[in-house]
């Protein structure tokens, strides 16, 4: 049987997150390459790279 804790929990939430980012950041509108570092830096630090990526990177289609 498998023993989710809050360890389990955190980790399904900072991977629904990240998923969530990337979704955004290739819906951007700026250049390729930009998506490109955002879904490197999200992937390789997900926690960091998530917070990172929330006030810094690029926004929705209209921008």
């Amino acid at each position: 049987m498998m023993n989710f804790g809050y360890s389990g929990i955190v980790g399904l939430l900072v991977l629904i997150g990240d998923v969530w980012a990337i979704i955004n950041i290739s819906q951007s509108a700026v250049s390729n390459e930009k998506k490109l570092i955002w879904i490197v830096a999200v992937l390789l630090l997900p926690v960091l790279g998530l917070i990172l990526w929330y006030f810094l990177g690029p926004r929705g289609r209209g921008v």
